[in-house]
């Protein structure tokens, strides 16, 4: 083993000689993987090698895709075989809402390229003969789907990064990892020390662990799966063809022919953690014993799915643990609070999204930046206050409905509530129905005076469509308070503050007692941050960006701070917190709470004031994501209730009414407002998201990302947001749907719903730019239907800015 290298990757299964093998494809050849035992001990051994692309994140099925067709590029570069069957496969629907959730799926594929197909159950039969379709629907058909050698693939991967000079050393546990002062890492090992500039965590049951070493928490947690392999079987061997893969989520299982036989795998209620206390050192190459009492429902229920099972002799029963994060998907990238320290760990289907996962680890280490929104897979979608008790009660709720529909408006109950503010008893005793976003609780709706404290899951409109309007219409005839603690939050200090600020942030920096808003963008020019800069003094100013990207904000900022201290920068998102209110009586109600001037000429749009409002002291902004006339009100947590006490006393009279996210998401579509991670993410560039008017391309700072901004400028965009009112009486878009034109696909829906002061259904997206203009005529495809659709560029609320500047 070498003494110094550029990279260490710890972990040697499918994931840690993927990534050794995109970084030597991207030119860092200066690459080791230590082994604590042979390539593939731990999980990916035992693994039933099934790959597939259906994924509810787009980039993620992207990334899967990646992966299944690089299989053939590794056979080709390594000369190994990788044993690949691609069989095609099915995902039975038995209820109209797993059509429902197929359709969408399916419109998802048509602009990504993907061939996928609704099949009806006669097609199923003749697809896959074996499998009884009485009481399905329907099916998704995907070609791509298969299955291979989990070990050929490994050390396929692992061949052809040796070629390339990569270095693999096996058998040699890592012992300890310890930052140097220059910002790389001494990896002890039992073979001996080895000093690399990055350490790549890929240590997959191992993964918490080997975190510890560098003194971080990894939110991972093991879970014991099972699945049997059957004797051989006439009618797999008799046939011509290889039989498809099947996914039945009613039965919780998932199937395809290993061979001879069959080999079926299931997902059950009754599941288990494994290695609570931390993954033994000295397992490896072992299994689980048996459980079949576990998944005795879902075997009764496949024989009657797939009769040929109970002639079926069982050949083996495979009982193994496998690492997931709380929401099911990879944890990767570069990990908070530490140099050159990455993530590639939770990869449960790591055969299906093992070549995304090590291309874009290899580009955000080489490149500085993957070349797609990954998001959904950030190690920083998950902040310091994970536990692993919410992390194992996270991880059995993915587990269990690792087959269940994944609706667009579901809460998901498990491990909640964890964190909330002073306000949550008010709220309840209110009959809030709560949603939960990076762990803490927010409000989405109130429930009427005896409903259910509960929003039924539905692709459709669902209960909560009548309150929600209410709300809406409370906030634009009289005045609504809904609660800004679900906002990220940071105080910016120090002498070289506002020289840092201007060159981090693509946008102008506002003058005393005044906010802009700007995007913060990568060095490629990609939307990585939606802010709002409000400056309180020479050196002192406040940021507010979207609460679930704190961690990843953190992280940038990090990275960028001066080393000579004259920065500082704080996250105060829980700390401060208040209230926002808006709509036409919201300048009447701030007047009657403090003694403050809140006049349009003392008190302009987009202008911030320290105010007393009451007894609390608070940080006053005039802005509002309603697109309304409307206050947000920031005081430390610990005076919330006060300042609740305060207004709601105040506004009395006034129609005061609380709101949630659900009204403000529809407010914010009558003014066509963007919202992060739907319009506005690291996969587009301003000026084809419309923050172009943000952007201040003339100022003399080379802020981070210009050269390429000025280029998209230069060029013009050749795609652009636009918004759409739809035609459409019982479902409204959410995100993702195809938008055809003459037949064809050409774009693409970033978000929408109903927009109900307006009455409208709206929808955002993209549409290449020679094509848009006022009135242009549509069709968006929502859940198989065709919907009418009509471009309009005129806000259906306030459309001159009127009452929100006025």
């Amino acid at each position: 083993m070498k003494s110094h290298t550029r990279v260490v990757v710890i972990g040697g299964g499918v994931v840690g000689c993927s990534v050794l093998y995109h970084l030597t494809k991207l030119g860092w050849n200066d690459v080791v993987l230590i082994e604590r035992s042979e390539l593939t001990s731990g999980s990916t051994w035992h693994a039933a090698g099934g790959f597939h692309t259906l994924n509810a994140d787009t980039n993620m099925a992207a990334l899967q895709g990646y992966t299944i067709q690089l299989y053939r590029e590794l056979e080709e570069i390594s000369g190994q075989s990788c044993g690949l069957h691609h069989v095609g496969g099915l995902t039975l629907a038995t209820s109209e809402d797993r059509m429902d959730f197929l359709k969408a799926e399916r419109a998802k594929h048509r602009y990504m390229g993907l061939e996928t197909e609704i099949v009806g159950p006669d097609e199923i039969a003749k697809i896959s003969p074996i499998t009884n379709t009485e009481g399905v629907l329907g099916a998704l058909y995907d070609p791509l789907d298969g299955h291979l050698d989990p070990s050929g693939t490994t050390h396929a991967y692992a061949k052809a990064a040796r070629m390339a000079g990569a270095e693999i050393v096996l058998r040699n546990p890592v012992l300890e990892t310890n930052q140097r002062t220059d910002g790389g890492w001494d990896v002890v090992t039992e073979q001996g020390t080895i000093v690399a500039e990055h350490v790549v965590n890929a240590a997959g049951l191992w993964g918490r662990e080997v975190g510890a070493l560098a003194g971080v928490y990894l939110p991972l947690h093991p879970m014991e799966h099972q699945y049997l392999v059957t004797e051989e079987t006439p009618e797999v061997y008799e046939r011509e063809e290889e039989l498809p893969h099947v996914m039945d989520p009613e039965g919780e299982s998932y199937l395809r022919q290993e061979g001879r036989g069959l080999v079926i795998g299931f997902y059950e209620q009754a599941c288990e953690h494994w290695a609570v206390e931390g993954t033994p050192l000295e397992f490896g190459h072992e299994l689980l014993p048996d459980k079949l009492d576990r998944i005795g429902d879902a075997l009764n229920f496949a024989f009657k799915r797939y009769p040929v099972l109970e002639r079926a002799g069982i050949k083996r029963i495979i009982n193994g643990p496998f690492s997931f994060a709380p929401d099911g998907n990879p944890l990767v990238g570069p990990v908070p609070g530490l140099r050159n320290y990455w993530a590639a760990n939770g990869v449960m289907a790591g055969f299906s999204q093992g070549g995304g996962v090590g291309l874009t680890l290899a580009e955000w280490m080489v490149e500085g930046e993957p070349s797609r929104d990954v998001f959904a897979m950030d190690v920083a979608r998950f902040g310091d206050w994970v536990t692993p008790g919410y992390t194992r009660d996270k991880v059995r709720e993915n587990y269990q409905r690792r087959f269940s529909i994944g609706y667009p408006n579901e809460e998901l109950p498990a491990a909640r509530p964890f964190q909330t503010t002073p306000a949550y008893g008010i709220w309840k005793a209110g009959g809030a129905v709560f949603g939960s976003a990076y762990g803490m609780e927010a409000v989405n709706y109130f429930a009427p005076e005896g409903e259910a404290l509960y929003e039924e899951p539905t692709f459709r409109r669902s209960n909560a469509f009548a309150p929600t309007a209410a709300e809406c219409r409370a906030v634009r005839e009289a005045v609504g308070i809904n609660e800004i603690h679900n906002f990220g939050k940071y105080e910016v200090t120090g002498p070289g503050a506002a020289d840092w600020l201007d060159r981090i942030m693509a946008g102008r920096m506002p003058g005393e007692g005044r906010l802009t808003l700007s995007p913060m963008l990568s060095p490629k020019g990609r939307i990585i941050g939606d802010f709002t800069i409000t400056k309180l003094g020479a050196s002192e100013f406040r940021l507010t960006a979207s609460f679930g990207a704190q961690a990843n904000h953190m992280r940038w900022f990090a990275e960028h701070l001066p080393d000579d201290g004259s920065v500082r920068v704080i996250n105060i998102s829980t700390r401060q917190i208040g209230f926002q209110i808006a709509g036409a009586n919201a300048r009447e109600l701030l007047a009657r709470t403090t003694k403050a001037d809140v006049s349009n000429a003392a008190f302009p749009f987009m202008a911030a004031r320290w105010m007393d409002i009451g007894i609390c002291r608070a940080l006053v902004q005039r802005v509002s994501f309603t697109g309304d006339l409307g206050y947000e009100i920031f005081v430390p947590a610990e005076d919330q209730i006060a300042l609740y006490e305060i207004l709601t006393a105040a506004g009395a009279d006034l129609g005061l009414r609380p709101f949630g996210m659900r009204a403000m998401m529809s407010l914010r579509l009558e003014k066509f407002f963007g919202a992060w991670l739907r319009e506005y993410r690291p996969d587009f560039m301003p000026a084809e998201a419309g923050l172009d008017r943000f952007v201040a391309y003339n100022k003399p700072v080379d802020f981070i990302g210009k050269s390429a901004v000025m280029a998209e400028k230069a060029k013009g965009p050749e795609r652009r947001l636009c918004a759409f009112v739809v035609e459409t009486d019982e479902a409204d878009v959410h995100a993702d749907e195809p938008i055809w034109i003459d037949g064809e696909v050409k774009g693409f829906v970033t978000s929408g719903g109903y927009a109900h002061y307006s009455q409208k259904s709206v929808a955002l997206g993209f549409l290449p730019s020679e094509l848009i203009a006022e009135g242009l005529k549509v069709k968006i495809e929502i859940l198989g239907r065709m919907c009418e659709a009509t471009l309009v560029t005129k806000p259906l609320f306030d459309a001159d800015g009127a009452r929100m500047r006025g």
